[in-house]
């Protein structure tokens, strides 16, 4: 599995290596072992998947608040979609900053979004698939927090196909960073 880091501590991308012949391929996509050596000890608790229909589709900026916080292991498995991390850990070096990556079946990477970031994604093809595994809490619907997408602060460049008419009532009616409260802190 080849991992790659980024200037914003914490968020990593993981590709694993696909096996192939002219029948297909093998993808080793998770390996605990492997993973609590590069990435850190987390225990995984619940596995997600979502289907969007329609390209353009924005769903977050989304995130869990303690007790039940989250980190999110992000891949594609049908169609395409453009996947951001946003650090909201206040007093972080790299705070307000984002990261954003392609997901696509093909390319098998998987994004890493920890505890103290927004996640948030834009499907670039019809009958995108989103499958992430979820660490920490399960979901407390009173933990559940969100930050506006399009927030100017932050500044995500957002694929060209960014509907904001594909928008849940919730997701457009969520906070700037500016009035965020501090649900994270940076800790060195």
């Amino acid at each position: 599995m080849e991992i790659q880091t980024f200037d914003i501590a914490g968020v990593m991308l993981l590709t694993p290596r696909h096996i192939g012949d002219d029948r297909g391929y093998f993808a080793e996509t998770f390996r605990a072992d492997l993973f609590a050596k590069t990435v850190g000890h987390y225990r995984f608790v619940q596995d997600n998947e979502s289907l969007s229909a329609r390209t353009g589709t924005v769903r977050g900026l989304h995130f869990q608040s303690e007790p039940d916080a989250q980190g999110k292991l992000v891949r594609c498995t049908a169609g395409a979609l453009f996947d951001v991390a946003v650090d909201i850990r206040r007093g972080s070096p790299t705070y307000g900053q984002w990261i954003g990556e392609t997901l696509t079946p093909d390319n098998g990477k998987q994004l890493w979004v920890p505890p103290g970031f927004a996640h948030g994604f834009c499907t670039l093809e019809p009958n995108t698939v989103i499958a992430y595994k979820v660490t920490g809490g399960y979901y407390n619907a009173e933990c559940d927090k969100g930050l506006a997408w399009n927030d100017p602060a932050i500044g995500i460049t957002w694929p060209a196909a960014a509907d904001p008419e594909t928008l849940s009532p919730k997701d457009s009616k969520q906070p700037l960073l500016a009035d965020l409260p501090a649900y994270f802190s940076w800790s060195a």
